[in-house]
């Protein structure tokens, strides 16, 4: 399993366009994609699941990538992320 952490820049937080974006980054993925903040621990290739976690600016998330291609699947979202979050 690859973990990251990643703190949202975005003034908007983690808002539907980026969460949208998001979504089709993680679908992408052969890999079981999860994400979380807290507590709370979802599944990153659903929307809604992506914005029941409500991710403020400054928020730390953390991604769980889980599968044969886990390592790509990773450095994808990563650079996902500092794109677009």
């Amino acid at each position: 399993m690859q973990t990251f952490q990643y703190k949202v820049r975005d003034e908007d937080g983690l808002h539907a366009r980026p969460a949208g974006l998001l979504v089709k980054c993680t679908q992408s993925c052969s890999s079981d994609v999860r994400i979380s903040l807290g507590e709370k621990k979802m599944d990153a290739k659903k929307l809604f699941a992506i914005m029941s976690l409500c991710v403020q600016q400054n928020d730390t998330i953390t991604f769980h990538i889980q599968g044969k291609d886990e390592q790509s699947d990773c450095a994808k979202l990563k650079e996902f992320c500092q794109k677009n979050l």
